[in-house]
Formats: C-alpha cells, structure tokens, sequence
C-alpha cells in the first residue's frame, strides 16, 4: 500500500470507533479494525483517536508484537504545518539514577563467602580425619 502524506487537520477527522487514526511517531495509522481486538480496551484507543498518541504508546510499554501489529496498520506519514500540537519531549526523570553496579558486589560477596564456608568444612573434615588415623 502506498503511504499517504496527512495534516493533523486530516487525521482529526478520524476520531470515531468506525474511523479511527492515531499518530505515533509521526506515522499515521488505522485503528479501526484494531478497536475491538485492543488489550487495553477501546476506550484507550477512541481516547487518543485522530491525536498523536505517542506519549500513550511509549508510556505503556508495549510489546514487539505490538510494534509489529504497528506495521499492518500504517496509511501514512504526519505532514506537520505551522500551529499544530507538537509532541511532548521526554521530560528527564526526576527519580536518581540506580545504582546498579553495587547490586553485582553483593551477589558475588556471598559467593565468596559460601565457597570460603565450603573450604573452611572441608579443612576441619580432613583435619578429623587425620586426628582419627593418629589415635
């Protein structure tokens, strides 16, 4: 199918349950046929319907398969003029990063310690087992 070129303008027309688009990305697509099929529900989808639904999208976290139902319903590509809404920037987290590399130390102290434990029976073991050979 070739892709169509659409305003914002266009794509807001497209808002119902029997007409419904959505822009993700700056790619158009056709959610009609996906509104009943939809995980979430259809009111996520009519919610978003002839918007740019790409903060939803994202914010979700969908799957590959997702991504790959994407595919199947493109039409076209966002023709963005002058005045229309403009996706949101990724605001930076105000959360502090995690601290991931402690996390790999903790794992691998314990294992030191297990295998000196494993070390420290098997010497006292051998040293009983010499004692009793000696009595």
């Amino acid at each position: 199918m070739a892709t169509k070129e659409l305003t914002y303008q266009d794509v807001a027309e497209h808002n119902t349950k029997k007409d419904l688009y959505v822009v993700i990305h700056d790619k158009i697509y056709d959610a009609t046929k996906f509104v009943d099929e939809h995980p979430g529900g259809e009111e996520v989808l009519l919610d978003v319907g002839g918007q740019d639904a790409t903060e939803a999208f994202e914010d979700v976290g969908h799957s590959d398969e997702a991504r790959e139902t994407l595919d199947q319903l493109l039409v076209g590509t966002l023709k963005r003029k002058p005045g229309d809404p403009t996706p949101k920037a990724q605001q930076p987290s105000l959360a502090p990063a995690a601290n991931t590399s402690s996390a790999g130390l903790g794992t691998a102290m314990y294992a030191v310690v297990f295998i000196g434990g494993l070390l420290a029976f098997g010497a006292y073991q051998y040293l009983q087992a010499q004692q009793a050979k000696e009595a």
